[in-house]
């Protein structure tokens, strides 16, 4: 059994008083909930704890019914990163919140006021480090991967009229210079490395280009994921059906003639 919080927060936690008072229900306004591990600081054992994501917070409960945090973490100005696996520790999966790395090109190392967190398997880590890094870089134009396609859009206006997110123009026009004639384009994988590796820059808010030496196939599969990820697709479930129907009229037109 893990042993439960003390009544103190320990050394490289916030504080309670730091926290904003927690919603009566703990899934009210949260942009994601689950149970972590977190790593305590001067024991360095691991501790079972329910996380909720709010704005730019995300609190820790004994449990899922508890009401009161026992603490939260302050998002804004911090960085997320994955750990390297260790093939000595197997199911380890392991992501920590750093302090005061937004913005800095170069990654900060890690320091006692680092949060190290674990998560029971490798999507659900990715799915928390994508969620919280959505949360901190949103204001800067990144977490664009899971994001509303119409938020994407309202804050690349800044930078001129367009029609479709940067990306989205950025991988089309390389894929249709380079590899209109290439086989398997959008059914051939691309170097799975290297689509995270964009991604992750994508959602930093920096704006990788492509050079000659960019394999069509990553950037085919960059845009895929992008797409997939939409909380709603390109053509909104509300016109879903007038689209169907706009196809049939569209079909008995052909038909006719």
């Amino acid at each position: 059994l893990l042993p439960s919080a003390p009544s103190d927060m320990v050394m490289g936690e916030v504080s309670r008083g730091s926290c904003r008072p927690a919603s009566p229900s703990l899934q009210e306004g949260a942009l994601k909930a689950g149970w972590l591990k977190k790593q305590r600081s001067i024991m360095k054992n691991w501790q079972l704890r329910w996380f909720v994501l709010r704005s730019d917070q995300l609190y820790f409960y004994k449990d899922e019914e508890e009401t009161k945090p026992q603490g939260c973490i302050t998002l804004q100005g911090c960085q997320v990163n994955e750990l390297t696996a260790n093939p000595d520790e197997p199911g380890r999966h392991l992501f920590e919140i750093v302090p005061g790395g937004t913005g800095e090109k170069d990654r900060a190392p890690i320091s006692h006021e680092s949060f190290l967190l674990m998560a029971n398997s490798q999507t659900d880590m990715d799915d928390w480090v994508k969620a919280i890094r959505r949360v901190i870089w949103a204001p800067f134009g990144g977490g664009i991967f899971g994001q509303r396609l119409e938020d994407t859009v309202q804050y690349e206006r800044k930078f001129g009229p367009r029609l479709a997110p940067l990306l989205v123009e950025q991988c089309v026009d390389f894929i249709r210079d380079r590899g209109l004639d290439e086989e398997g384009l959008f059914r051939m994988p691309g170097q799975a490395n290297l689509v995270k590796e964009l991604q992750e820059a994508f959602d930093c808010g920096d704006k990788p280009l492509f050079d000659s030496n960019t394999d069509v196939h990553t950037v085919a599969s960059l845009l895929k994921l992008y797409l997939r990820e939409l909380p709603e697709p390109v053509i909104p479930f509300s016109k879903y059906e007038d689209f169907l129907t706009c196809a049939q009229l569209l079909a008995k037109d052909e038909d006719e003639v």
